[in-house]
């Protein structure tokens, strides 16, 4: 479960986060959307423990990630855009590492890896050091590497950056299954079409604000427009725009 709680976050004058509140039960698969600086990656951050909210509050797994931050964190798996990797270690020995964080038996990584490791390609690699594989290569091997402790709340930004549709594929069918067996999914993308294939229920953030939240049908009513998720998204978000601009003008 994630709880967001009047979260607030500002840099300076700018609020990239705008009193937001929210609650994604346990099993739910959660797709936030927003134009580009809406505060999303923000939002991500604070809930992974990297970002320190100016008020308000965030859970994870009934922990909060400021307070009870070690609880949290070994609940909650995290993968940015752009992930950091140890470029000198090999995937195999990434998977080992990050499982021994977790407090992982060695059996258990193993078996877990013998599990994963083929379903995302990544036998021919396995091997090799991370340094000199591809952006998507990476991004399977961080995929991997955050599913292995079997978390609670799965983060995810932008996770289809860079993979080939066949791995696309891969991560929206492994993502939908832990999903379905309880874990939460809170998954950051600019792809309306993931959103709308994937997702339980949406939320759309607009100039660090939550505008919006609900599944697909409840969001085409909010807005008055009807057919895809696109036309729903610039409906929600111009109207916002444009109630900005004669509050402020």
């Amino acid at each position: 479960m994630i709880e967001l709680l009047h979260l607030t976050k500002k840099f300076g004058d700018l609020v990239a986060v705008n009193d937001v509140s929210l609650t994604v039960p346990r099993g739910e698969f959660f797709a936030v959307l927003g134009p580009n600086a809406a505060g999303k990656t923000t939002t991500i951050r604070i809930l992974a423990g990297l970002l320190k909210p100016t008020s308000g509050s965030a859970r994870v797994a009934g922990f909060d990630v400021q307070t009870e931050s070690l609880e949290a964190r070994r609940r909650v798996a995290y993968v940015p855009d752009f992930p950091f990797l140890y470029d000198k270690l090999t995937p195999w020995e990434f998977f080992r590492f990050t499982g021994q964080l977790f407090r992982m038996a060695e059996a258990r990584i193993q078996t877990t890896c013998r599990e994963l490791v083929p379903r995302f390609g990544l036998e021919a690699f396995i091997n090799k050091p991370i340094e000199g594989l591809s952006h998507g290569t990476r991004q399977r091997v961080a995929i991997v590497s955050a599913l292995m402790h079997d978390p609670e709340v799965f983060i995810i930004d932008e996770p289809m950056v860079g993979l080939d549709p066949h791995h696309v594929r891969v991560v929206k069918d492994i993502l939908k299954e832990r999903s379905l067996a309880g874990m939460t999914v809170f998954l950051s993308t600019h792809q309306l079409s993931v959103a709308e294939e994937m997702a339980d229920r949406i939320g759309i953030i607009h100039q660090g604000k939550l505008i919006a939240v609900g599944t697909r049908d409840e969001l085409r009513k909010q807005s008055g427009a009807s057919g895809a998720l696109e036309k729903t998204f610039l409906s929600l978000t111009a109207e916002e725009k444009t109630l900005a601009t004669e509050t402020n003008p």
